[in-house]
Order: C-alpha cells, then sequence, then structure tokens
C-alpha cells in the first residue's frame, strides 16, 4: 500500500501523508522523531501538489519535528475541490442510507485505529492521554447521532397549504445538499472538530474537503487516509495541508464554509464569503464566564473550575477564563480551587495516565498566557499557584490561579487560551451578570447554585449561546442542542439536531398542482370580475369585522 521511504540529502522522504503516518506509527527509536538526519519529511504523491513547499509540523512538548507536509496552493486546492465536485452527484444519489454504511464503516474504522489517533494527537498537540484518547469517542458518539437519523432528517416534508390560492397543490420542500463543503479546523481538538463538521455534511449528500490546522494536520490527514484507503470509501473526503493561503484558496473555492478558529480570521473569511456569495457557518473566540452563587455547592463548582479552565491546558473555546463568586463564598471558593490546582500533574506525558496537563500548542500560544499572566501581575493581581512558565522543556505554563484581578486587565478581557483561573469577588449576582454580560464574546457560560430555578432565571440574562447550571461542557455533548456563539464568538451554530445536517442543504420548494383548469383565477387576461372576486374573497378570510368583511371601510 504505501512506497518505501527514500532517503534524500540526508532526511527521510516519503510520497505521502499515509507514509509519514505509517513510519510515525513504526518508529521505536524517539531519535526518529527528532530534528536533524533523521527527520521524518513528506514528499508529494502522484496525486498531489508536485511543487509545493513543505511545513514543518513539531511537538510542542519538546520542540522536535515530527513530520513535514506540503504547503499546498491555490492550483492544488482548485484541484482537489474539482475531484470532490467531480465525484459528489453520485454520492448524493446514493441516499442518506447508503450513505451512512460508509459511515458505519467509517465508525469501525475509528474503533479498530482509536490508540494510533491519539498516538499522533499526543505527538502534535501535546496533550495528556486521557485527553488525547476522548476526541475519537466523542467524534463516533456524534457520527452514529447523525448516521441513524439522516435519513429521517433530510426526508422531504410536506407543509399544509394555508390559502386558497394553494389549497389544491401538494407542497414538498426538499433537502439538496451544497455541492462542496470546505471544513477548516483548529489545532485545539482537530479530530473532534473536523468530524463534527465533515461527518454531518457527508450525511447530507456534500462533498468535504478539510484543511486541519497546520500544527496539526496528522490525525485528521490519517482518518482521511483510511477513508480512502482502507475504508475504500467514495472519493468524497479530502485532506488539505498548508498554512494560511491553502485556507484562503479553499474558501474561494468551496460552496458553503464551516470555520472553527480566531474571531479575526472569521472575519475575513465572512468577508470573503459575502463577495462570493456562499454561505458560512462560524464558531469562533470565547471569554467564558462561571458565576458561582452563595448557595453553590462549592466544593462542585470547584472541581467544575478547575477542570473547566484546565482541560487541554485551557485551549478549548468554551473554557472558563472568568470566574465571578459572591462575597460571602469568596474565601471557601478560593480554598477548594487552590488545593485541587496544586495537585495537578503537569509533564509531557506519554502513554499513560499520569499527567493532567499538557502542553500548549506552540509557544506563540505560550507567549499569550504568558502575557496575560504577567500585564495582571503587574496591575496588582497575586497568583496564588503557578504564574510562570513550567520549568519543563516543551511549551507548559504552570496551571495558574489569579486573584484581585479586575475588568480592565487583558486575562479578563482577551481570549487567554492558557491553564489560568482568573477570580473575581463580586457583592452579588447583578453585578456578576453585568461582568460577565462586559465582553466582545458571547459563546457560552456556567452558573451555579443550589437553586435550580434561580440558576435557569440567571441564565436567561447572559448574552451567551449556551448556559450550563451546575454543569461544565455538558451543553457540547448534548448534540439536539445548538452550539452556537453571540457577538464576535461566531455566525450561525453547530449541531442542533436535524439543523445540524440540514445546514448543509439548500432548501428547494416544489410546488406541484392538483387541479390543472384551463386558466387560473389571478392569470390574464384581468377583468373587473376576477379582480373584485379576489379582494371579496380576501375580505371574507381575514377581515375580523362584520363591516369590513361586507366590504364597507372606515372613514378616518
Amino acid at each position: 500500500m504505501f512506497a518505501d521511504g527514500q532517503r534524500t540529502g540526508g532526511r527521510l522522504a516519503f510520497r505521502s501523508c499515509g507514509e509519514i503516518i505509517e513510519r510515525l506509527m513504526g518508529a521505536s527509536d524517539p531519535e526518529m522523531l527528532s530534528t536533524g538526519a533523521d527527520a521524518i519529511e513528506a514528499r508529494p504523491s502522484g496525486n498531489g501538489p508536485q511543487n509545493a513547499p513543505g511545513i514543518e509540523v513539531r511537538s510542542p512538548a519538546d520542540g522536535s519535528v515530527v513530520a513535514s507536509l506540503p504547503d499546498q496552493g491555490a492550483e492544488d486546492v482548485r484541484a482537489a475541490v474539482g475531484r470532490l465536485r467531480a465525484n459528489q452527484p453520485a454520492w448524493e444519489a446514493l441516499g442518506p442510507t447508503r450513505r451512512g454504511h460508509w459511515l458505519g464503516r467509517l465508525r469501525d474504522w475509528l474503533f479498530d485505529n482509536d490508540e494510533r489517533i491519539a498516538e499522533l494527537l499526543q505527538r502534535e498537540t501535546g496533550k495528556p492521554w486521557q485527553e488525547a484518547t476522548l476526541e475519537v469517542p466523542f467524534a463516533i458518539d456524534l457520527l452514529e447521532y447523525y448516521r441513524k437519523r439522516a435519513e429521517r432528517f433530510l426526508a422531504d416534508s410536506h407543509p399544509r397549504p394555508h390559502n386558497l390560492l394553494t389549497a389544491s397543490k401538494k407542497l414538498t420542500i426538499a433537502y439538496r445538499p451544497y455541492p462542496v463543503v470546505g471544513v477548516i479546523c483548529p489545532w485545539n481538538n482537530p479530530v473532534l472538530l473536523a468530524l463534527a463538521d465533515a461527518v454531518p455534511a457527508l450525511l447530507a449528500g456534500a462533498a468535504v474537503a478539510i484543511k486541519p490546522s497546520e500544527l496539526t494536520p496528522l490525525a485528521t490527514g490519517e482518518i482521511v487516509r483510511g477513508w480512502r484507503e482502507d475504508v475504500g470509501a467514495p472519493g468524497v473526503l479530502e485532506c488539505l495541508t498548508g498554512a494560511g493561503g491553502t485556507g484562503s484558496a479553499l474558501v474561494d473555492e468551496a460552496d458553503f464554509i464551516q470555520f472553527t478558529g480566531s474571531t479575526r480570521t472569521g472575519r475575513k473569511i465572512a468577508r470573503r464569503a459575502a463577495e462570493r456569495l456562499i454561505p458560512y457557518s462560524l464558531e469562533l473566540g470565547g471569554k467564558d464566564a462561571m458565576i458561582v452563587l452563595a448557595d453553590a455547592d462549592l466544593e462542585r463548582a470547584a472541581n467544575a473550575a478547575v477542570w473547566g479552565g484546565m482541560f487541554n491546558s485551557g485551549q478549548t473555546c468554551t473554557s472558563v477564563e472568568r470566574v465571578f463568586v459572591e462575597e460571602p463564598a469568596y474565601d471557601e471558593f478560593i480554598e477548594f480551587v487552590t488545593g485541587r490546582v496544586r495537585g495537578l500533574r503537569q509533564r509531557a506525558a506519554g502513554k499513560r495516565f499520569d499527567a493532567d496537563i499538557g502542553s500548549l500548542s506552540s509557544h506563540a500560544q505560550l507567549a499569550i498566557v504568558e502575557r496575560h499572566v504577567s500585564e495582571a501581575l503587574a496591575n496588582g493581581a497575586r497568583a496564588l499557584v503557578g504564574g510562570k512558565r513550567a520549568d519543563a522543556p516543551g511549551a507548559l505554563f504552570e496551571p495558574t490561579v489569579l486573584v484581585d484581578v479586575d475588568q480592565s486587565m487583558s486575562c479578563m478581557r482577551e481570549e487567554t487560551f492558557g491553564p489560568t483561573l482568573p477570580v473575581m469577588k463580586v457583592k452579588d449576582v447583578d453585578e456578576a451578570i453585568r461582568f460577565a454580560n462586559d465582553s466582545s464574546y458571547g459563546l457560552s457560560a456556567s452558573v451555579w447554585t443550589r437553586d435550580r430555578a434561580r440558576g435557569e432565571q440567571v441564565a436567561r440574562r447572559l448574552e451567551v449561546g449556551a448556559v450550563n447550571v451546575n454543569d461544565m461542557f455538558v451543553n457540547v455533548s448534548a448534540i439536539r442542542m445548538p452550539q452556537a456563539g453571540w457577538k464576535e464568538s461566531g455566525v450561525g451554530a453547530r449541531l442542533g439536531g436535524a439543523h445540524g445536517i440540514r445546514k448543509y442543504c439548500r432548501p428547494q420548494s416544489v410546488t406541484a398542482t392538483r387541479l390543472a383548469p384551463r386558466s387560473e383565477l389571478l392569470w390574464y387576461p384581468y377583468t373587473a370580475l376576477k379582480g373584485k372576486l379576489f379582494l371579496r374573497v380576501t375580505r371574507l378570510l381575514f377581515a375580523r369585522d362584520l363591516g369590513r368583511r361586507l366590504g364597507r371601510r372606515r372613514r378616518r
């Protein structure tokens, strides 16, 4: 299946992403993954770009070069989208059930290769093993949800006519897919987010081009290779590797864009999509607030705050980035939180469950976290735990609890995306809500109180797309609920039951007449009789008083 790697210029060269991954998975010598003479380099295959420059994929845990892949340009993207466009009609013609058959085979392949995918994820993201092994199970849950329901969600619907003009018509709404959907993914949860968008689009009948982050293309690329080579599925799924130019080229070629990433890039995509008059959906940044009321179960709230703020080293769009605690509960909450954070184990982990916190995705992200913390400390905040880079190789920042913070600090206003937990004391729930809403972001939030009804009332006052009451991240697993960002956190929504698959479709209205006289009331020729009859019928049907029904008009 794979050609042998050839040594060129002191480096191992491979002809495809699949070859790279085969080589990586077979490398038992750590030196095979280091920089230098034995670093692994990709060489484009006959089906890929021939002269594209490479991008290096580095492990954030130790900085070593894991692989090099082609940086595909506009011509490569155009060719890939052209292949997808040519294959899409036959894929659509299969119907939801037979498309679901192929997705079922992908599900089986994911089960058989879950450890392999987790290893790749850990190498390119620096996640601890527990978190690296979570993405595939969550993706399978989503895949099965939509696979089992695709036929029902995509079935034609037949609304009832509401007036005399359409009373004799058969009304049908059909759902026709956009031919090619472009999915542009971030680096924080690359497999889960790629499949969360690609799977519903494929089941809808679209062909899909995935553009993973240049920092984390390996696991996603391996899944696409598995779809093509191991599953033997139709050629309606491609993986495009490269930096920002590759994503820009995809926006220029696809018929629908699903983007997850920064607000700044989201704005650029929205402008270009608007120029092309194509639809798009954006999940962008977040600055999620956690509100802890005085009557909350403080131990549960503290456990949730630590996990919600530190999971994936804080690199989740819905991470807890601000905590507002009512004054009577503040001291006890802080005591619980600092105790939990001090007990966290941080290291560049291997395939063992011996680490809670891994590395950040890159040294660029490390610099952002470091700036936010240092600026807070310089302006009067205190770090009760952490507060600096970890004394270890790689992009590691110590799990950090900040107190004495205020709304002016960058750690409270900008998206940090790191293992930090700024906690602020508030006098009451109204002040907490005011501070929580004082943000340009509106992705999600959480409210903590023993009074669930009160928690739900507070939730309705928050300017965010999702609120968890006494829970953390659970809305992300509620596939029947839409995941929508407000304000600068996005446009459109991911998932949401039927919406999650129909968003990749164009609704087509088909009106078929059951009775077909030679002419209709409103057709030519116009006559006074037909005109007066139409107006009289309108009054009889819709006027709500006898005088107007009989044609009387009130004088002003």
